[in-house]
């Protein structure tokens, strides 16, 4: 589960126990004369019920004139899956069983039967897709239904509809796939193998990222990033510093056109020596909190 801290809108983060009854996550905000970029930082999957739309959110949210999160998956799901199965595969793969260590094989097995696809199609997956492909079965382990549990995107994105102001992505699905292809064959095997986590440490961590993130304490989410062994250098740099340069470059660029809009992106590109707020100033750009 803690694999999925890094999986960006996909499967970036998991659900948990019970929240606090209103949550209050972190609030940036990025302006100049004429624009405004309110930056926050977003829990992809959530436990049912939660409130988190407090009233400094939703005034964000309702003077925004469009919403911007890190990709628009629900469009078309079927295209979304067709290239997980296109960039996902290969042949001349070693089975996937001989890609974890043995003692955690019969876990993979007992995972992938669990997942309802044939044990053999794992087999030509590259292990990145493997993991992904497995981590509903993972999320099942530690109790969470997906379907009852929608994060923050899924609910923004339902409300900026609904008002029928626009939706856009900063990266799109081949883009953020590609990511995952990109990563070396030792750390795609560190994300299959924390998709074995223990289900009750896996619980445990993310409860404590879930209440890190509802009391807007990002100093505690940059702590469980660092306290991660699978979160290796090489993992910080594909997917977190590449990516939060490249939005934050986008940003600056949006700044030049007036209005404002509302951004959302998973709450670990929000923290740490790599965020976009760091990536922001370094070009002279101040992101100030305003919660």
């Amino acid at each position: 589960m803690r694999r999925l801290r890094l999986l960006a809108p996909l499967l970036l983060l998991a659900a948990a126990p019970a929240a606090p009854p209103q949550a209050h996550p972190a609030l940036w905000k990025l302006a100049d004369a004429d624009t405004t970029i309110w930056l926050f930082g977003s829990i992809h999957i959530l436990p049912a019920g939660t409130r988190w739309m407090d009233p400094a959110i939703a005034h964000a949210v309702e003077s925004s004139q469009s919403l911007t999160i890190e990709t628009v998956l629900d469009q078309d799901n079927g295209k979304v899956a067709e290239l997980l199965m296109g960039m996902g595969r290969s042949a001349g793969l070693p089975p996937l069983a001989q890609r974890v260590p043995p003692a955690k094989r019969a876990q993979l097995a007992a995972l992938a039967k669990a997942s309802g696809f044939p044990p053999a199609m794992f087999d030509g997956m590259k292990s990145w897709a493997a993991a992904i492909m497995l981590t509903g079965a993972a999320l099942q382990q530690i109790g969470v239904d997906t379907a009852q549990s929608p994060g923050v995107e899924p609910q923004l994105t339902a409300l900026f509809r609904a008002a029928n102001k626009p939706v856009d992505g900063l990266e799109t699905p081949e883009q953020q796939l590609g990511f995952f292809d990109r990563l070396p064959e030792s750390a795609q095997r560190a994300f299959l193998l924390a998709t074995l986590d223990n289900p009750v440490k896996a619980r445990a961590d993310f409860t404590k990222m879930i209440t890190a993130w509802s009391r807007g304490d990002p100093a505690a989410i940059e702590k469980s990033f660092a306290e991660d062994p699978e979160f290796t250098p090489a993992l910080r740099d594909l997917l977190i510093r590449q990516r939060d340069r490249n939005w934050a470059n986008a940003l600056a660029r949006r700044l030049a056109q007036p209005g404002t809009v509302f951004v959302a992106v998973g709450a670990g590109h929000l923290v740490g020596p790599d965020s976009v707020q760091k990536m922001l100033a370094a070009k002279g750009l101040k992101v100030v909190r305003v919660q």
